[in-house]
């Protein structure tokens, strides 16, 4: 099975072409060594968003940038000539205005903005000088990074309550103090981490994967089982904050091979089950996976019921999993990765139609993985599996591989897809993008760029966060992004 080994392939398509573009995946990193410097390219790899509206549509910048790209040379262009006319053709539009909101294209890219969209401009948060000393002697300082405010703003995110009038009064009064400061600061927050309010059933970070999850009480098995109980979600939710706390590496979201029990709830007390404890508990109320072929929140009876049920080639999985571990949404043409060759018509059901052929070519090589994996079954690994589906699905069904492609990468299994997305820079980025839309209440926006990219990267660096989220939370509240009124 070959593969285009594309970063973000839709920059190119959208800009430069058609599907007969598919052989160009070097946009991106091409556009990032024109401008190294850029906010656009310190957050990760430039947006779909920088060239086209609503695919297939470019929009007003991707055309500019079209119209001085090797003009009047037959289409699709090689690679080499690619690489050889994007540096010109940049700098050819850098002083237009592509989206006419008064800012032209080379201080958005540069600012981390999007050139072709109006509603995207760079946003200074810089004051002057007078401003920065006046601001410093008002309550909150609006030009900078405010220690009370932020020592009062995580206990109110962490713990859920506002510090007392003795603890303000006690930490302002050492707040010049960058040595005092910051070891009170990470202690008030290393307590709140291990609150109720924050990792408690029901709290902050047990509603952060409700979007991963998606609980539905009607078919919940186990405590205050529905009326259908057909699988028991508690066991993800608790994987989810036992990878998300601790000294723990979040990336056994995806790697995990077993799974954890609430001790207790107040204070929170999470503890891995043994293999005699799984194997104890009566379906469906446990799991049902054997240990090797586990993949974590990937694997959950929860998991593949709700997302593989009866399917022979279970896509709502797949991308379930795209969307919910890497950030990508196939639906909005999101972290397409086409897979030459593909899709195949194993199932019959019609995906390599032209108006479906061009997304199945990244899901369905990501899809073939999960395939043995059964939805509401006893027993939910199964290397025949496919057999079963002869009679609906049509005699090719069986043809269908257990190997796959995701990230561009060529994988043998589930095992080996899970361990892709989790070492890969889109998971990084995930994890933290969730805790930034959470803390700081926004998307990462161009003027958070470099904070953003210095977080997700240092969350992968063994040296600074090792994967640990906590230890990145004491990173970014220290960011001016969280810091700053």
């Amino acid at each position: 099975m070959k593969y285009l080994p594309t970063i973000a392939i839709v920059l190119f398509l959208f800009c430069f072409g058609t599907c007969d573009a598919l052989a160009k995946p070097v946009a991106p990193a091409a556009f990032c060594k024109v401008y190294p410097d850029s906010k656009t390219c310190e957050g990760g790899p430039p947006p779909c968003t920088l060239c086209h509206s609503i695919a297939p549509a470019r929009n007003t910048f991707g055309t500019q940038l079209s119209e001085h790209l090797a003009p009047g040379k037959p289409r699709p262009v090689t690679d080499e000539a690619f690489l050889a006319a994007l540096p010109a053709a940049l700098k050819a539009i850098e002083q237009a205005d592509a989206d006419g909101d008064g800012v032209n294209n080379l201080a958005e890219i540069m600012a981390g903005a999007l050139p072709g969209d109006a509603n995207s401009v760079p946003i200074e948060a810089t004051c002057s000088a007078a401003e920065k000393v006046a601001a410093a002697k008002e309550r909150w300082n609006v030009c900078g990074f405010d220690t009370v405010y932020v020592y009062r703003k995580v206990h109110m995110d962490f713990c859920g309550v506002s510090p007392s009038r003795a603890e303000m009064a006690a930490f302002a009064k050492i707040s010049h103090d960058r040595k005092r400061w910051e070891p009170e600061l990470a202690s008030a927050l290393d307590q709140c981490l291990a609150s109720r309010y924050w990792l408690g059933k029901d709290g902050v970070v047990w509603n952060l994967a409700n979007p991963k999850i998606k609980p539905i009480d009607s078919v919940k098995a186990g405590a205050n089982a529905g009326p259908v109980p057909l699988a028991d979600y508690e066991y993800d939710y608790n994987l989810f904050v036992w990878a998300n706390s601790g000294d723990r590496d979040v990336r056994d979201l995806l790697l995990a091979q077993y799974f954890v029990k609430r001790v207790s709830d107040d204070p929170p007390k999470l503890q891995v089950m043994t293999e005699e404890e799984l194997a104890a508990l009566k379906m469906p109320n446990g799991q049902n996976v054997i240990k090797e072929k586990r993949v974590g929140m990937l694997t959950t009876r929860w998991f593949l019921t709700a997302n593989t049920m009866f399917t022979a080639i279970p896509r709502t999985a797949a991308a379930q999993a795209f969307r919910a571990y890497l950030g990508y949404d196939i639906a909005h043409m999101e972290g397409l990765h086409p897979v030459e060759g593909q899709p195949a018509e194993f199932d019959r059901k019609g995906v390599t139609a032209q108006t479906c052929a061009f997304c199945h070519s990244t899901l369905d090589p990501m899809t073939y993985p999960f395939t043995r994996y059964n939805g509401i079954y006893m027993t939910n690994f199964a290397p025949t599996r496919l057999d079963n589906f002869v009679k609906v699905d049509g005699a090719d069904i069986v043809k269908t591989p257990e190997k796959g492609v995701i990230l561009g990468h060529e994988v043998k299994d589930l095992l080996e897809l899970a361990n892709v997305a989790a070492q890969s820079e889109d998971f990084a980025r995930k994890v933290t993008r969730d805790y930034w839309k959470l803390l700081i209440g926004r998307e990462p926006q161009p003027q958070d760029q470099r904070e953003y990219g210095a977080m997700w990267r240092g969350l992968m660096d063994p040296k600074v966060y090792n994967y640990r989220v906590g230890a990145m939370l004491h990173g970014l509240v220290l960011t001016e992004a969280y810091g700053r009124p």
